[in-house]
């Protein structure tokens, strides 16, 4: 057979089509993910995570954000089922109510994952993993910091007031069972009162302001279910002509990066970390249900407790 330049180069060009136009090209990954909101410096940096790792992973990422309302997250989970999207995965508002939409996902065989928040639900089965938190823990955790703090102080009595996360969300249920599990048997320590903040630096100055009319400098120690709501006490607190980490112990969760801010400032008294860049393992999660690869039915991270002695050593390492 004679080869000509003709033949040749058509050769080749067959190859290149070959080569750029693969008969059966990987169809991308497409996952439904409902966020909550954007309440706090947590949350922002917790959808950041996200979308970030899926975009690095090249998959096809549909986001809606719940502005803080359960009909919202139930609303985007039946669209992302009308959309036959390979993987459902949503961070709940609250911990109840969601049996019936879950079970329209798992009848169009379409796996749910969960991230930072847990349900209640009657079937188990109807999610396949929740990654996140240990809030109960970080509740706890909290608590401890301030028993050594009081072990130091043993013949003074402390007041707490607290403000919780949002009404029926698993964060502010978990938060408030682990506080109180360590701090029960402690004549010592007394909550006087407690509120939902849900979540946010406006009302949890809003809320702070309301225990400082009440109780004024009866109060001792602030526990917040956030570090959002603790910035914001600490406005009300400083307004009302009170030194914030010295009159009043500022005590809360999250580990964001204002948090550590208020604590160089002496503002703030301690931290318990809860890491929002949950992105790469929410993606990772979902890459293996997709291939049918089994997976934990509880993923945790990693976290650690930071008081204001660590701040100014820990701040520059800060992500979020």
């Amino acid at each position: 057979m004679t080869i000509t330049r003709r033949t040749l180069l058509g050769s080749v060009a067959a190859c290149a089509i070959a080569v750029a136009m693969p008969a059966h090209a990987a169809k991308p990954l497409t996952i439904g993910f409902s966020q909550v909101g954007a309440e706090s410096e947590w949350r922002t940096a917790n959808t950041t995570s996200i979308k970030n790792a899926a975009k690095a992973a090249g998959v096809n990422l549909k986001f809606a954000d719940a502005q803080q309302r359960q009909e919202n997250q139930v609303k985007a989970i039946r669209s992302f089922i009308a959309q036959r999207v390979d993987v459902i995965a949503f961070s709940p508002v609250v911990e109840s109510g969601w049996d019936t939409v879950l079970r329209e996902a798992k009848a169009a065989k379409i796996p749910v994952i969960l991230t930072d928040r847990s349900v209640k639900v009657s079937d188990p089965s109807l999610y396949v993993s929740f990654i996140g938190s240990d809030f109960v823990e970080e509740g706890r955790r909290a608590a401890r910091w301030l028993v050594e703090h009081q072990k130091k102080n043993p013949n003074r009595s402390y007041n707490i007031v607290e403000l919780q996360g949002t009404v029926g969300s698993a964060p502010a249920i978990d938060r408030k069972a682990g506080f109180l599990e360590v701090i029960k048997d402690n004549p010592k320590l007394k909550i006087i009162r407690s509120q939902t903040g849900d979540f946010t630096r406006a009302k949890g100055k809003e809320v702070m302001e309301a225990f400082l009319k009440s109780e004024g400098k009866n109060i001792t120690v602030l526990y917040a279910h956030n570090d959002d709501m603790a910035i914001g006490a600490i406005q009300a607190i400083e307004e009302a002509g009170l030194k914030p980490g010295k009159d009043i112990l500022v005590v809360s969760i999250d580990g964001v990066r204002g948090a550590f801010e208020a604590m160089l400032q002496g503002k703030l008294n301690v931290t318990v970390e809860c890491n929002p860049l949950l992105g790469p393992q929410l993606i990772q999660t979902a890459q293996m249900v997709k291939a049918g690869k089994p997976v934990p039915k509880r993923i945790t991270v990693n976290e650690g407790v930071f008081p204001a002695e660590v701040a100014a050593k820990e701040f520059p390492n800060r992500k979020y």
